[in-house]
């Protein structure tokens, strides 16, 4: 019989490297389940008109331009494909919703539902406000799937986001899986902006 001090574990460099490289790997793959795409207008050029009919927030039951009664205020626009919009969408929603106005004053969220039934969708609105408790986001629709003209929305994402201050697109994001963890890609370049840096 063998001595099971023979059989103790020790360390080997060999297979340690595998171990990580496997795991790098891991990650690696990992990452690409989540891919961005390209979605929203050119940054730097001014934020196109966003004709729309709000539902709740600042304004309500109206149709109106969300860009013109915005100006030059700080502004998150967020496009959603009303057949994708989902628990990941509206928990990365309300986390914006819950940190943006501590951090950058005056500002506001949009929420533009890109829709082919106009009816289910005004009805479904008030329901997601109610559950969702926005406090510093409107809740809108566009008619359409593709979006609102010049918004370059593509149909890929499952969320399009377009940071504007003073006007312009600050910043344009086209998420085709989305959480909560990425409100913080947002608000970093909004602040930027609106501290002029």
């Amino acid at each position: 019989m063998q001595n099971s001090k023979q059989f103790k574990p020790t360390f080997e460099k060999g297979l340690f490297m595998r171990c990580c490289l496997m795991f790098a790997m891991l990650l690696l793959t990992a990452a690409l389940v989540r891919a961005d795409v390209e979605s929203g207008p050119t940054v730097g050029e001014k934020v196109p008109a966003l004709k729309v009919y709000a539902v709740t927030g600042n304004v309500d039951e109206k149709e109106l331009d969300y860009t013109e009664e915005r100006k030059d205020r700080p502004t998150v626009y967020l496009l959603v494909d009303r057949t994708k919009f989902s628990r990941p969408i509206a928990r990365f929603m309300k986390t914006l919703d819950d940190k943006l106005s501590g951090i950058v004053n005056d500002s506001y969220i949009v929420g533009v539902w890109l829709t082919d039934d106009v009816g289910k969708t005004k009805n479904y609105l008030p329901q997601a406000q109610q559950s969702l408790n926005f406090s510093n986001t409107a809740l809108t629709l566009s008619d359409g799937l593709s979006g609102p003209t010049g918004w370059g929305v593509n149909s890929s994402a499952d969320l399009t986001v377009v940071v504007a201050n003073k006007g312009k697109v600050v910043a344009h994001f086209g998420f085709v899986s989305v959480n909560e963890t990425l409100a913080r890609q947002l608000i970093e370049p909004l602040k930027k902006a609106v501290d002029g840096q």
